[in-house]
């Protein structure tokens, strides 16, 4: 039971019927993982802290600057230098002594990330990088844990929520992380201080409907959100066919294995020329983008490798392609436990 003083600190939304008693006892039982405490994690975990989530972590290796204040409003100038997830942690302990807090000063990375994610029922991304969203993508899908999305790009914003109830994950809508020279950040692309703001409390709302159960949620669904011309879209996300989601964890937390190397265009070129009926050049993007613009060999989608296996011999060798070299590096690791041949995955793709 509630004592007097949550009562009446949480008594604005208790009084909702939506909410009551019950749905403030899930929120005060819950466990939210934060990824990221900047641009989007402030306001997620103000709100989140306040509205009475009773265990919180945060996961943050970044120290704040003066850059990003303009922003990131749970922090003052006073905290400049400091961790973020140990400021923030202080923050949140000052506006609810209730809950508990707890701050992981470090990267999230795939040494890391099922350890920490264990303990948490809810993981929210506020990332900032590719790299982090997939990882924590793939992670929830190997642990089975629903993930709210969000990110934020000069005045334009995003929410979802992946992997919920048997609902589409991220590598649905996006299958492959954009090339390095085409993946921008804040720092480079800029973005307006209130965005994060916006977006922050639209991924809180997500997790808080979550928690007690209520409402709908983006689940399926891609919210676009423009501050700049105030136009919002939600688009439809479809599931895609993915049985390789069952090794995840192999294809994200394990490195490729020495004998599965990555070659570049002009080693396949070279290959192709001088042995060309000793090589598989099997192209894993979908039949669309195939036919759009392709370097020759087969295509099979990632999705269908498994079904085509046996298409492959394993006394010739099998080389990947794909878009930038994300998918043909998952398309070896999904193969590995089953292929007996010699595996490579070209270099940053066919761009």
């Amino acid at each position: 039971m509630l004592g007097n003083v949550k009562l009446k600190q949480y008594s604005r939304q208790i009084i909702l019927p939506e909410i009551g008693l019950s749905g403030q006892e899930k929120l005060i039982n819950a466990k939210v993982l934060m990824i990221g405490a900047g641009g989007l994690g402030c306001p997620v975990l103000q709100y989140l802290a306040a509205s009475g989530v009773g265990t919180i972590g945060i996961v943050d290796d970044d120290v704040i600057d003066i850059s990003n204040l303009h922003r990131q409003i749970l922090y003052t100038t006073a905290d400049i230098g400091k961790p973020k997830a140990y400021i923030a942690k202080q923050k949140l302990e000052l506006l609810n002594p209730h809950i508990n807090i707890t701050a992981y000063n470090e990267r999230f990375t795939p040494t890391n990330a099922q350890h920490i994610c264990n303990s948490y029922d809810l993981i929210i991304d506020g990332s900032d990088n590719f790299e982090t969203r997939y990882l924590v993508n793939d992670t929830c899908i190997a642990l089975n844990k629903a993930l709210i999305f969000g990110s934020i790009f000069k005045f334009e914003g995003h929410v979802s929520v992946f992997n919920y109830h048997d609902g589409p994950n991220y590598r649905d809508m996006f299958p492959e992380a954009p090339s390095s020279n085409e993946a921008t950040n804040c720092a480079e692309i800029g973005v307006l201080g209130v965005l994060p703001g916006l977006i922050g409390m639209y991924m809180a709302n997500e997790a808080i409907k979550i928690i007690c159960g209520i409402g709908e949620t983006l689940s399926g669904k891609f919210m676009r959100i423009n501050a700049l011309d105030n136009t919002t879209s939600v688009f439809k996300v479809t599931k895609q066919q993915q049985e390789f989601t069952k090794n995840l964890v192999a294809v994200v937390l394990e490195p490729i294995a020495s004998e599965n190397l990555e070659i570049s265009i002009n080693e396949l070129n070279m290959w192709l020329q001088q042995t060309p009926d000793e090589i598989h050049l099997v192209d894993v993007r979908e039949g669309y983008e195939f036919e759009d613009y392709n370097i020759g060999g087969i295509n099979i989608p990632l999705y269908e490798l498994k079904e085509h296996i046996g298409s492959l011999s394993p006394d010739k060798k099998l080389v990947f392609c794909c878009h930038t070299g994300q998918r043909s590096k998952m398309a070896i690791q999904l193969l590995k436990p089953i292929y007996k041949g010699k595996m490579y995955s070209l270099k940053n793709g066919i761009v």
